[in-house]
Parts: structure tokens; sequence; C-alpha cells
């Protein structure tokens, strides 16, 4: 290691800030809190009358005022998946005490979406075919289009240096914080604003992913219908969130003082090329050993692994074999695994960005999430998924998994600041 900040010859890039508002809670902190006291986010859906629905709750993000942060005027011409990331922006602009305005040119920011303005569409639709053409809201399209949660955050928080949005389904998150890290590494940037948004827990979303049968179906217990690795789960439950990470060059964020929660060691990704939604674990595989070489750790150096893990009898079971290929299967059976889903629900674009905010709390607190409603045991998946109860154990090392529709992986691994 360079006395000048960097390891193999490359800018090192550490995490500054952080923000969210998630099913768990309207900051990193209480989402942090009650995801170590086992809570879970689901509920009765609220959002919308659902009762002709087959699915009829979700994981909401509650008491949410976008108003505390956006100006109301300007609110209203905004869908909820920009409401959500925007208050998760400003939370993490405030954490980390960067002065954007200073150094504009060199500040950037990557936004993540699956969707994008999923209840804007719908309404845009409704109004189209109750109304007419005429009566269309004018402000419609820049509510729909998946680019403008980054545009907002650039707009609102006055960022003038590289500009991504990653619309990559499930895994867009992680390579929004992929994407950002890169950015620094290149020298294009010196503080990236990552992370991701959704919010479709509407008509539209229910109706869609309900049709596909990925939904759990458990109405009658929506608390437990979430149950990653178990060996009775039936979908994910959907959920809505937004969560930013600052990533920012290591001297740069010394020479400002800036408090440090851990470092952005590895990234990887890769794709399937073999089905849109059947997990094959050879991609994955591929993107999780990539993040290891990328960060420079072996297998062993693997204190712990935030997996994908949406709850769903395919998904979980294809996971849990690619961490035994890409962990070594001895290796495998040590290295603790939770499954923070069970407790938010799946929040599509916006999972990776909190699963990443919560394995940066694990590095930093050297505690593990646990993974509720885990109750009975699944001869495919059998691992130590840090079950049902939170964990303290040393935590220098951890990985992010996030896996998306089409065959998107990205894997990010997080280290222990050490100058």
């Amino acid at each position: 290691m360079s006395g000048n900040g960097s390891l193999n010859g490359r800018r090192r890039v550490v995490i500054t800030g952080m923000g969210a508002v998630s099913p768990l809670g309207l900051s990193v902190e209480e989402s942090w809190t009650n995801l170590l006291k086992g809570e879970s986010g689901a509920g009765p859906i609220t959002h919308f009358d659902h009762g002709d629905y087959p699915v009829h709750f979700a994981c909401e993000v509650k008491d949410f005022d976008p108003t505390q942060w956006i100006d109301r005027k300007q609110a209203r011409r905004m869908d909820r998946f920009v409401h959500l990331i925007l208050a998760a922006a400003r939370q993490a602009e405030a954490d980390s005490g960067i002065d954007i305005s200073k150094e504009a040119d060199r500040v950037g920011a990557s936004i993540a979406t699956g969707i994008g303005g999923l209840e804007s569409f719908q309404e845009c639709y409704d109004t189209l075919a109750t109304r007419g053409p005429d009566r269309v809201n004018p402000f419609a399209i820049p509510a729909i289009i998946p680019n403008l949660g980054a545009g907002w955050v650039s707009i609102e928080l006055g960022t003038r240096g590289p500009l991504l949005s990653e619309c990559t389904a499930c895994a867009a998150s992680n390579m929004a914080i992929g994407g950002g890290l890169d950015m620094i590494r290149l020298g294009r940037a010196d503080v990236m604003l990552c992370g991701g948004t959704e919010a479709a827990v509407c008509k539209v979303g229910i109706a869609g992913f309900g049709a596909m049968r990925a939904l759990s179906r458990r109405n009658e217990d929506p608390a437990r219908a979430s149950r990653p690795f178990d060996a009775q789960r039936d979908g994910f439950v959907m959920g809505e969130a937004g969560a930013v990470l600052v990533l920012e060059e290591l001297e740069h964020a010394k020479a400002r003082g800036a408090k440090i929660y851990a470092e952005v060691a590895g990234y990887g990704l890769s794709s399937d090329a073999k089905h849109i939604t059947e997990p094959d674990p050879t991609g994955p595989v591929m993107a999780f050993t990539m993040a290891l070489g990328d960060a420079g750790v072996a297998a062993e150096d693997i204190d712990y692994v935030n997996a994908h893990a949406t709850s769903t009898p395919i998904g979980d079971a294809s996971e849990t074999k690619m961490l035994k290929l890409a962990l070594g299967e001895e290796n495998a059976y040590k290295t603790p695994v939770s499954g923070t889903k069970g407790a938010t629900g799946h929040c599509l674009g916006a999972a990776g960005a909190i699963e990443a905010a919560f394995t940066i709390m694990a590095v930093k607190d050297d505690k593990l999430p646990p993974t509720i409603n885990y109750e009975v045991a699944d001869p495919e998946c059998d691992l130590d998924y840090v079950p049902n109860v939170a964990r303290d154990a040393q935590v220098d090392v951890a990985v992010s998994n996030s896996f998306g529709f089409g065959g998107h992986n990205a894997c990010v691994v997080f280290r222990k600041f050490q100058a």
C-alpha cells in the first residue's frame, strides 16, 4: 500500500455517509436497530384497495412524509420512488458532512431502480383510458422514467459529476455502488452518492408479481411470510425503500476529517445468459469470485455474507449452491449468511442499497443480522443462516449479493477500514 492512499495502484474508496428509508424505519440507524431486534416490516397494504387481489400485504415504508425532504409543489410532480431516494440522499449528505456546493464538479451520483415510476405509469394509463389523452398529466413522463431517481438527486443536491442510473432489476443497486466505485477509482469523481430506490407497492406491481406466482400468499400472517432459506418459503413479500451511500476517495475523506464506516474493497459482476427468471449458480459464482479477486481477499477471509435470499423456493436453494461453489463447501459451512429480506421484504431495485447499508453496519458494529422466520430446515439450504437472533461476531470482511431477472449478477465486498 502506497503512502498516497492507493491499493494495488488504485485509489481507495470508503463509505463516509449513509441514509435510508425502509420498511423497518426512516433512517439507517432505526432500520438497523429493528433488524437486529428481529422485527418484520410486513403488514396489510395501505397504498390502495387490495380487496380483490390475491395478495393483501407488503413491506411498506410507514409514516413517511416526503415534504420533510422536498418542496411540497415539487413533490407533487414526482413519483414515490423519487420521494424515497431524495429522503435517503439528504440523510446521507448530512451524515457525511460533505459540502457539495464547494466541489460540485467532483461529486457525482449513481442511483438505481428496477422499475421506476410504476404508480405514475398506472395513473397515466388510468387517466388516458377514462378521460382521454388531453387530460394526461404533463408531468407524467418525467414521473415515470427510471433515470429521474438519479436525475432528481443530482438536481436537488447539486452534483455535477458523473450521473449514472442502473436499471438492472434486483441487481441494480449493487451495480450502482460498483459503478460509483469505478468512477472514483478512475479519477472521474472524488465523491459519489450511490444507492437505489423502488416503490412498486401499487396495483400494477402487486398484480403483476402476483400473476407470476412470485409473491407469498400468507395473507393470514404477513410478518411470517418472508422466510429466506426456510423449507416452507412460498415466495417473496413486496417491499419498498430508498437507500444511499456516500462513497469517497480515501485521501479526500481524510483531508476533510470525515468519519469512515468501512472501505468498499471489491466489486464483481456477470451475466447468466440462460433464463429470465430461473437462477443458475454459474453466473453468480463468477460475480462473487470476481469481487473477491478485486478486493484481494480469499474465500476464507469472508466473515459474513448478506445473501440475495428472496424467499423463493428455487432462488434460495440456488444461492446456497452458489455459495458452496464460490467459498468452497467446507468453508461455506463455516461462513455466516443471513437473508435480511425476511425483515424488509424484497425491495427490488432498492434491495442491494438497503442490504449494503446493513452489511456496512455489520462490519462497523461486529454484529450479524438475523434471518427471521427461519423455522423449518431445508436439506437444500443447509448453511449457517444466523437464524432468528442477531449474533455478535468479528466482521472484518463481508460480501453483499444481488441477482436480478434477466441474469444480472453483482456482488460488493466491504472491509473494516484500516489506514
